[in-house]
């Protein structure tokens, strides 16, 4: 049983040496806030893809008189 008690007595001791590192976050893994998740490339053919699709189907449905 000692064998597990000090494999136990070492956790304890790892786990309350991580409490004290909580909120000790290095200066530069953090996000500076200037940064888009997604590029201003990608950002515009998305656009261009959503409203060019649904400009075409106001023509579509305006052409057909309003049937689909």
């Amino acid at each position: 049983m000692t064998t597990s008690r000090r494999l136990a007595d070492r956790k304890v001791v790892k786990f309350e040496k991580n409490i004290t590192k909580r909120g000790a976050v290095p200066e530069t893994t953090t996000k500076k806030g200037k940064d888009y998740p997604v590029g201003p490339v990608l950002l515009g053919f998305f656009i261009f893809v959503v409203i060019g699709s649904s400009l075409f189907q106001i023509i579509r449905t305006a052409t057909s008189g309003g049937m689909a």
